[in-house]
């Protein structure tokens, strides 16, 4: 006897899970359908999503997509099920992006199960962070969870910590002064109370964060040369924690590991207390990302780096219906007008 098919609502709250991925600009860059006939998810790209200027080679896009893979892997396996997932697997449509087929239930919990209550829980966080140092029992965790994932995580230190936000800072000022940059930003960034409360998408005002009024985190000015009603200024840390994830190639399945890395590590951090923010601008210029390369090894591309403390975790930025995000194969036997019905229930 076959299994009961899992319901459109499952099915949907998977998806629902997946979504509240980061994404550049939040511009949530995917699209999802169910196969009944084979109980399997897609993920798509959705090009018109992909952010031109600052990312022009799709890099960002698959970062976000692969980030969203992760929390549907995530989200299966606490729903008890095992996620059999292939990136790209078919290499002549460029936009399909993953596979990840319901093969078999889980037994027992899992470290990737754990993570599903984290998150709903994370959120970039642009307000200044305290200056205490992250236990190194934490930032090992982190990197072992970037490791199951095929990336390498590294946090810069010392000498390449400081080269690291010079290289930052260069880049936002290439950014202050790039028309392309700005119009990024105003195509993905909500001022004006009415775009606020009717977009499912982008940076509205108040995810922003102060302005920058002193101190050496890499702080991305969302505002642009806009200004922001009401919107202070603030000191943010001396000292900011930055960890620097690498794959050992740069290809769009590359970038699809490194964004279910980047999540993998995000949810833990997210468990562990920690709030996070991306600091994007150097990997959006060609001649900068080879330099925020691990000193030590020469090797690898750097794909993400992350600002990581202790502090606010910022608030959530909103998303696109799921109504919107996934399509449903349609049953078989409806297509072909035996009358059959099928069976719902909550779950696989």
């Amino acid at each position: 006897m076959s299994r009961p098919a899992p319901s459109d609502e499952w099915v949907a709250a998977l998806v629902h899970d997946a979504v509240a991925a980061p994404s550049m600009h939040n511009t949530q860059p995917w699209h999802f359908r169910y196969l009944r006939r084979g109980r399997a998810f897609e993920e798509w790209a959705d090009f018109e999503r992909a952010v031109p200027h600052s990312g022009p080679d799709t890099r960002g896009l698959h970062l976000g997509c692969g980030a969203a893979l992760l929390n549907l892997r995530a989200a299966i396996v606490h729903e008890g099920r095992h996620p059999e997932t292939l990136l790209l697997p078919d290499l002549t449509d460029r936009a399909l992006l993953a596979s990840a087929r319901l093969a078999g239930r889980t037994h027992g919990q899992s470290s990737l199960g754990a993570l599903y209550p984290a998150i709903r829980q994370r959120h970039s966080s642009r307000y200044p962070f305290e200056e205490r140092q992250i236990p190194e029992a934490v930032r090992e965790a982190l990197g072992a969870a970037a490791r199951v994932e095929g990336a390498a995580l590294t946090f810069p230190a010392s000498w390449h910590l400081w080269e690291v936000l010079e290289l930052v800072q260069e880049a936002e000022t290439r950014n202050i002064t790039d028309r392309g940059s700005d119009q990024d930003l105003a195509r993905w960034t909500r001022i004006d109370a009415l775009s606020v409360s009717t977009a499912d998408d982008g940076v509205p005002h108040d995810a922003f964060g102060p302005r920058k009024r002193g101190g050496r985190a890499p702080m991305r000015d969302f505002a642009g040369p806009r200004q922001v009603a009401g919107r202070h200024a603030a000191d943010f840390e001396q000292a900011p924690q930055l960890a620097l994830l690498s794959t050992d190639h740069d290809n769009p399945e590359d970038w699809l590991r490194a964004g279910q890395a980047m999540e993998r590590v995000l949810l833990p951090a997210t468990r562990e207390g920690l709030a996070s923010s991306f600091a994007t601008q150097p990997l959006e210029w060609a001649d900068q990302r080879r330099p925020l390369r691990d000193p030590m090894t020469g090797t690898g591309y750097p794909q993400v780096l992350l600002r990581l403390g202790y502090g606010p975790r910022g608030p959530g930025t909103p998303r696109r219906p799921v109504s919107e995000v996934l399509d449903i194969e349609p049953w078989p036997w409806a297509v072909h007008g035996t009358g059959e019905v099928p069976v719902l229930v909550p779950g696989p």
